[in-house]
């Protein structure tokens, strides 16, 4: 049913695109990866935001406030249905990142400190110069010269801002320093000539037949600025590294207790306390270690605990690739062809499928120490680049055959790739609102995503345990993470009841645990988010009986990602509507 437009949505519409353009306009970073930098906006390609942090952080809660207010402004009895669910997300959406820095003087409540195994710029520029930055033409390669020089003033704007947050208690703890530390010598190991941010200029310019000295000048940048910055970043990270506190999880931090309280509510958009998220955890974790054990059983897998059995199965010669780059090669092949395979059944449940391309790729190795297990990175809204699903293959080991179809749903389709090149495609939405990041609506529906790959057949055999133990492992992260960050358990304690309860190798559960330390929340969102999707289509068949349409119900994806409670509460309107 077409809704009449309200007299009031043409006004938000265009306050929605102010709000968007100017997001775009102050973020340069932000546009090339949207594939925004072009046109009137071609200037961002060439450039960061090159404001010291503090000002970029007063401009921008300045920006957000006025634009909160100029939302807030416009009365909801003017606007159409549509209009008016808009108007509510943007809203919480705009609180939301304002709490951070206005409460407590961080950049993110779940992500308290500067830098870490898997934050600052050493971390991220590199990646984003090589896999965001496109080089396709000459411009392109002068504007990766441009930002690839201003790289080192990047880095002694993070090295100084983390010497001024750690006097307030936000250094992040010894061991993710010391991870921090070794990718930023593996960064600056190579000679200048050799490092991968001078290779990706060169790899790329050659592929497009671009003459030019773009090694020699990337060469001569890397070697006399980025290299000096980053030496001065890990004398000063080497410096601050004896001064940092006790503890692993956020306990460490000043107002740990409250900043764990936004973090949880942000991940999950709940009000859930932490024990009642601990204690579902527990409940979670009791649910599928019971269906694990029947399935291994019909495996033959009768000996020892859950995990136990799980550790054996993982270890089986017959379950892993080789640790070598044939291994890894074979192991990309086969997610591939996983991916190919639920493509062609998708059409069972879906009305509309998704339109932007899907590659797979390993993690870039110098980062691959901190970096999580695996991660999706969505395409430019132009197609111009497609969507990368990231594996870390640090190790074949960390992924035994039967685990990697649950990953795959859960990264590419029917899982992140689907979700979010729906929410990017849909006419139903203003930009703004295809650019919001919910993640208990994202990591849950990439969960609930692994279960309808059950449901569409997508497993077969033991494929069904790697599926369930992924179940379990995101219970457990329940536990783990409320038991880090508001029971003060240790890293190590985290570990190992982490490795005892999923029987994931230990350097995998470890790099899990070390995450859940630095973004913390976070790990809670996927199995409170799977646990509303399941409550929203569980409402929409008692509603709609025999009328129910899986194909029809997925279609809500096109309302962009929001709130778990608007989600269920969206769902039933929908629903009501079709009965």
């Amino acid at each position: 049913m077409v809704q009449a437009p309200g007299s009031g949505d043409a006004k938000l519409n265009a306050l929605f695109d102010r709000i968007f353009q100017r997001q775009v306009r102050e973020s340069p970073g932000f546009a090339t990866q949207l594939g925004l930098d072009t046109g009137a906006n071609a200037r961002l390609r060439s450039t960061f935001d090159m404001r010291p942090p503090n000002a970029q952080r007063v401009a921008n809660a300045a920006r957000d406030r006025a634009a909160l207010a100029a939302v807030r402004a416009v009365s909801p009895a003017t606007l159409s249905p549509t209009a008016a669910l808009n108007r509510e997300i943007v809203i919480y959406d705009l609180e939301t990142s304002l709490l951070s820095w206005d409460k407590f003087k961080i950049d993110a409540v779940q992500q308290p400190y500067l830098i870490s195994q898997q934050s600052g710029v050493y971390f991220s520029i590199p990646d984003f110069l090589n896999s965001s930055h496109p080089i396709e033409n000459a411009s392109d390669a002068e504007a990766y010269l441009s930002r690839l020089a201003q790289f080192p003033k990047l880095l002694d704007y993070d090295t100084q801002d983390q010497i001024e947050f750690a006097r307030r208690g936000f250094l992040a703890p010894g061991w993710s320093l010391d991870l921090a530390l070794g990718q930023m010598e593996a960064l600056r190991k190579p000679a200048a000539a050799e490092s991968g941010m001078v290779q990706s200029i060169v790899r790329r310019t050659q592929a497009k037949g671009l003459a030019g000295d773009w090694g020699a000048r990337a060469t001569r940048i890397v070697e006399s600025q980025v290299y000096p910055a980053l030496d001065r970043q890990i004398a000063a990270i080497r410096k601050l590294r004896p001064t940092t506190k006790p503890g692993d999880g956020a306990t460490r931090l000043p107002r740990g207790d409250e900043i764990y309280a936004a973090a949880l509510a942000q991940a999950t958009t709940s009000n859930m306390t932490p024990e009642e998220v601990h204690q579902l955890g527990l409940s979670q974790v009791a649910e599928y270690s019971a269906a694990l054990d029947g399935v291994l059983k019909q495996a033959g897998l009768t000996t020892g605990t859950v995990g136990e059995r799980l550790s054996a199965l993982n270890s089986s010669a017959a379950q892993l690739y080789p640790n070598s780059d044939a291994g890894r090669a074979e192991l990309l092949a086969s997610l591939n062809a996983n991916l190919k395979e639920m493509m062609g059944l998708l059409p069972k449940a879906f009305a509309t499928l998704p339109g932007q391309p899907l590659e797979i790729r390993r993690v870039p190795p110098e980062i691959q120490d901190g970096a999580s297990n695996g991660y999706y990175r969505p395409a430019t809204l132009d197609g111009s680049r497609p969507a990368i699903y990231f594996i870390n293959l640090k190790s074949t080991g960390d992924w035994p055959k039967y685990s990697l179809p649950s990953l795959t749903y859960h990264e590419g389709v029917p899982g992140h790739h689907l979700q979010i090149s729906l929410a990017q495609q849909s006419k139903d939405i203003p930009m703004l609102r295809k650019l919001s990041f919910y993640s208990s609506y994202i990591e849950g529906w990439a969960l609930y995503s692994e279960q309808l790959a059950d449901e569409l057949g997508g497993y077969k055999g033991i494929e069904k345990g790697g599926y369930l133990q992924s179940f379990l492992f995101r219970s457990a992260r329940l536990v783990v993470d409320t038991g880090l960050n508001a029971k003060g358990w240790s890293r190590e304690q985290a570990v190992d009841y982490m490795q005892k309860t999923t029987g994931f190798p230990r350097p995998r559960v470890q790099r899990e645990v070390e995450r859940y330390c630095i973004s913390i929340g976070q790990a809670c969102s996927y199995k409170v988010g799977h646990l509303a999707w399941l409550r929203a289509r569980e409402k929409a068949k008692a509603i709609l009986g025999a009328k129910f349409d899986i194909k029809q119900f997925h279609e809500v994806l096109k309302d962009g990602s929001m709130p778990l409670t608007i989600l269920e509460r969206r769902v039933e309107e929908r629903a009501r509507a079709l009965a």
